[in-house]
């Protein structure tokens, strides 16, 4: 695995464990813990938008450039999805539409990423 491909790894893994750490602390009334969090999640997705946009860049001109370009869409529309349910979790606002866009962007951007679009695990 290349190091883009790790790093885009490991900060997808620490975007989803502080996402979650950030929900919790909203349900259950801690509004400050989940701000501090909720901002360390933030500079996380400017590592995931690096990372990838690397990554990305290995596809231009590739015969898969648009399904990496796909990719990098339904990761943004994750990214956007996961800040909205904790917006709203920490508002106390219904989030059921943004968690089914959640899994909807994770599963076609793990299927493209795992499935289809190699390029970071070629040795």
């Amino acid at each position: 695995m290349g190091t883009s491909t790790h790093l885009h790894v490991t900060a997808w893994a620490l975007a989803f464990i502080l996402f979650i750490v950030v929900v919790i602390l909203n349900k259950s009334g801690k509004a400050k813990g989940a701000k501090i969090v909720q901002m360390i999640l933030r500079l996380d997705y400017l590592l995931i938008l690096y990372s990838g946009g690397t990554l990305l860049a290995n596809y231009f001109g590739a015969p898969q450039m648009g399904e990496a370009i796909f990719k990098g869409l339904a990761g943004i529309w994750a990214i956007f999805a996961m800040e909205m349910i904790s917006l709203k979790s920490g508002r106390e606002e219904p989030t059921k539409s943004w968690w089914i866009q959640l899994v909807i962007a994770v599963i076609l951007t793990m299927l493209l990423g795992f499935g289809r679009l190699g390029l970071g695990f070629l040795p």
